[in-house]
């Protein structure tokens, strides 16, 4: 830490002591300067003198006063120009009384607003000058009397100069701390976002394969003994099903990994493209299924894409796990306009529970991949027993101030 630091930093922590440091100096120099006489005749000179008690004791109230500046800063002011004031009129020769009371107009200007510093320095500056022009024992137009003018000026314009540069440098502080801040917030949003997505993805992959898994395994326990061929045909299927399980978690998984990690799958995200793949596994666990598309082939973007193949697999999993086990379900994908709507109707009996009313997170993953992408969902009971999921995407994604409709 350099000097200058160090000494700003002292001044910060103890002001007071600091002012009556800086009126000690102010007292120095004006008593060094009562004893000195400038003389203009020929050339430029200086002599000893000897000052008068009154311009003695008005000098050490001027300082004095100084040491109180910061705590009262208009106060200190008005003594030390009144101290001024008396000295300008009945010094001969005059005492630099004065320069406390250019300091107090600085202090007075570093620290409140420009209007006020305006109106401050022109009251302090008419009222040193005009008594120093007019009640003075020099003439008015004697230098001295216009130096009392220049300084009030030079002090009242320096300070306003200070408080501006403090002001400016606390506004780009207060900005970057506000940018900081922002940054953060947007980190931790990002990162809350893809905890979520994450665990979205994570609950459709395992809902599903472990369904089936749990039907196709109750299968081949049914018919174990009667009918071998059978079983064994179940647990085929529940192999590969397992074994999609694990592609997919790996896959998930591996987003979690670090830069210095092993590389992560590169296999893309599952899409509308595999629909017959995802139906097929449904109907070889038991579940009747019929697949209407009329989406001309819409080539969607990849959220999208995803946010479809996931709708379909977490409402056919709710289907297989809550709608008996005679239902059928109706898959229906169609471009309507600049959307894509996906239904997944089943006319179950609802022996189990309704989808979503065991507290799981099926259709809040389906309702949040839908929101994300500025779609609608509706779910509900069928009229007549069964249940639906009706989701609209919008085919191309939307910014967040476009209006929906």
């Amino acid at each position: 830490m350099s000097t200058l630091q160090r000494v700003k930093c002292q001044a910060k922590a103890h002001p007071l002591a600091m002012d009556a440091v800086l009126a000690a100096s102010v007292l120095v120099c004006m008593v060094a300067g009562s004893f000195v006489e400038p003389r203009h005749r020929d050339s430029v000179s200086w002599a000893l003198r000897t000052p008068d008690t009154l311009s003695l004791v008005l000098i050490a109230l001027g300082a004095a006063a100084l040491a109180f500046r910061r705590r009262a800063p208009m106060t200190v002011l008005c003594l030390t120009g009144t101290v001024s004031v008396i000295e300008s009129v009945t010094g001969d020769p005059r005492a630099p009384v004065a320069m406390s009371a250019v300091i107090a107009l600085y202090t007075v200007a570093s620290t409140t607003d420009r209007p006020t510093t305006w109106r401050v320095g022109l009251l302090t500056m008419t009222v040193l000058t005009g008594a120093a022009m007019s009640a003075g024992p020099l003439p008015w137009y004697a230098q001295e009397n216009l130096a009392i003018f220049a300084w009030t000026g030079i002090g009242a314009t320096a300070g306003d100069a200070v408080r501006s540069r403090r002001a400016f440098v606390q506004a780009i502080r207060e900005r970057a701390e506000r940018a900081e801040r922002t940054r953060e917030e947007e980190a931790r949003r990002r990162v809350a976002e893809e905890r979520l997505r994450i665990a979205r993805d994570l609950h459709d992959v395992v809902a599903h394969h472990i369904a089936l898994v749990n039907v196709q395994a109750g299968v081949a326990a049914h018919v174990m003994d009667k009918r071998p061929d059978q079983a064994k045909e179940a647990l085929a299927h529940v192999r590969e099903a397992s074994r999609s399980a694990l592609n997919e978690l790996r896959a998930t998984v591996g987003l979690l990994r670090q830069s210095g990690d092993p590389e992560a799958p590169t296999e893309p995200a599952p899409g509308l493209d595999r629909l017959d793949e995802l139906t097929g596994t449904f109907r070889n666990a038991g579940l009747q299924i019929e697949v209407a598309r009329a989406d001309q082939d819409t080539t969607l973007p990849a959220a999208v894409d995803l946010a479809a193949y996931r709708i379909i697999q977490e409402a056919l999993t709710n289907v297989q796990k809550h709608a008996g086990p005679q239902a059928k379900a109706e898959v229906s994908v169609v471009r309507v306009g600049p959307n894509i709507e996906i239904t997944v109707l089943d006319d179950g009996s609802g022996e189990d529970d309704e989808p979503g009313s065991g507290g799981g997170h099926g259709l809040l993953g389906m309702r949040e991949r839908v929101s994300a992408l500025r779609g609608t969902l509706t779910t509900g009971p069928r009229y007549g027993g069964g249940f639906r999921v009706h989701a609209i995407l919008p085919v191309k994604n939307r910014t967040p101030g476009e209006d929906p409709a």
